[in-house]
């Protein structure tokens, strides 16, 4: 690493935004995992937005491809209206 105090705030820059985009994903995989355990309908379907919400922020943020967040939405979405009731 150069010694430039450019650099070195660069790393530290970087490191805080590495554990903070680790610690939202990490979170927002969880809930995804709490949500497809869910067998219930309407228990799943209240949770549906408020996990949505995270893929969005974590697309938005560039954390995950907007794609990838599309897709994991579009499969949550097809799990939960495969539910009976």
């Amino acid at each position: 690493m150069a010694n430039h105090a450019a650099t070195k705030k660069d790393v530290r820059q970087s490191s805080k935004r590495r554990d903070r985009n680790r610690y939202y994903g990490k979170t927002t995989r969880n809930a995804i995992r709490d949500i497809k355990a869910i067998d219930e309908k309407t228990a799943a379907s209240d949770k549906l937005p408020s996990v949505a919400s995270m893929i969005d922020k974590l697309a938005k943020r560039g954390t995950i491809h907007k794609n990838k967040a599309a897709n994991l939405k579009s499969k949550l979405a097809k799990k939960i209206n495969a539910l009976s009731k």
